[in-house]
């Protein structure tokens, strides 16, 4: 096997965030192309259409005008965001302007990085040509299955695995310097499926991994499909931390504009603001983001209606900052960060629901 065995999150090198506080700029901004999804994965929100409609998804595509607005607010920053994400909660390559998304935020310098996530399907020869070409900086890819039965029982598509492969061996062969991560979730597979699994993409990508199953979306009850009781999202030891550390180094836009705290918010429940009508560095600059900063920093994590439950806190987080959030938030009120913040146990979702 030619690839690296790695997950998709850097563990080995990553900036100790209580040393970083407060952020001048994103380490992550996640952009959503697209709203709407091809699949029907039984662990996703997004593939329960009433739900959506139930809670006002609009299904859309993000607009490329809209985009462009974005990054040129981006340009505001004292400091490039390490990553921009043109992902979030649906499937980014049904958006036809992908590659000029992508394109025009690697011109105007904004972000270090510029990566997407893909369950590959769409991955045609010409559209792996003009993401590459665009300047997409990485890739990760989500098998559902070794099988075409296994894609049909996850994920509701039909006659999509020799498709996704020849999909991601196509990408292999033009993908220049973009680099590529193939991902599975192991845990509905056997040791020989996993083992195929391996064999299948293990060469045709330059790092793979066997993740485990949590719930990393708050108030979604997974369908058929039971949470890891023994390791977390990527091995790792479960611990639940109280300290939620997104809101202290990523933001994610929704593809009609909305600004969420997190980037599992699927039911628009922790909207902080709107970039149709205000600047995203202002956004992020802005009270209600600081007052889920303090939030969390006070410990009021637990009392809140939607982060309280967060699976993430317990199985995919690879930061923890409890130990440091006392002193954090000494450190942030001396110097008047929260000046004009007041305390917030167990905060109201939809915050600013003016914003809608």
């Amino acid at each position: 096997m030619k690839a690296k065995y790695e997950p998709r999150i850097d563990l080995k090198d990553r900036t100790l965030l209580e040393h970083a506080i407060p952020l001048v700029s994103p380490f992550v901004i996640f952009i959503d192309p697209s709203d709407a999804c091809n699949f029907k994965c039984r662990f996703c929100p997004t593939s329960d259409r009433s739900l959506m409609k139930s809670v006002g998804r609009p299904w859309k595509q993000l607009s490329f005008d809209l985009f462009k607005k974005i990054v040129r607010d981006m340009g505001s920053f004292d400091e490039p965001v390490k990553v921009l994400r043109l992902y979030k909660d649906g499937e980014p390559l049904l958006n036809k302007k992908l590659p000029d998304m992508i394109r025009y935020a690697k011109d105007a310098g904004v972000a270090l990085r510029v990566d997407t996530t893909t369950n590959a399907s769409l991955l045609t020869k010409t559209n792996a040509k003009n993401l590459v070409d665009a300047g997409l900086d990485r890739i990760n890819i989500s098998i559902y299955g070794t099988s075409n039965a296994h894609y049909e029982n996850f994920s509701g598509v039909s006659r999509q695995f020799e498709a996704v492969l020849a999909n991601v061996k196509s990408f292999y062969e033009v993908r220049g310097d973009c680099e590529m991560l193939v991902k599975i979730n192991g845990d509905s597979l056997s040791e020989i499926e996993k083992e195929q699994f391996l064999v299948e993409f293990g060469d045709f990508t330059d790092k793979i991994y066997i993740e485990h199953t949590m719930s990393c979306w708050p108030e979604f009850k997974l369908r058929g499909v039971e949470v890891n009781p023994d390791v977390g999202l990527y091995g790792q030891e479960i611990k639940e931390i109280d300290t939620c550390p997104y809101p202290f180094y990523s933001m994610a836009v929704n593809s009609d504009g909305l600004v969420s705290t997190c980037f599992l918010d699927w039911g628009r429940k922790l909207v902080i603001g709107n970039v149709e009508s205000e600047s995203i560095v202002g956004i992020w600059k802005g009270q209600p983001m600081r007052q889920y900063q303090k939030m969390f920093l006070e410990g009021h994590r637990k009392q809140h209606p939607v982060c309280g439950n967060c699976g993430q806190m317990s199985h995919g987080s690879p930061d923890n900052i409890d130990e440091y959030a006392s002193r954090i938030l000494r450190e942030l009120n001396e110097c008047g960060y929260f000046d004009d913040i007041e305390d917030s146990p167990g905060m109201t979702p939809g915050l600013i629901a003016s914003s809608k």
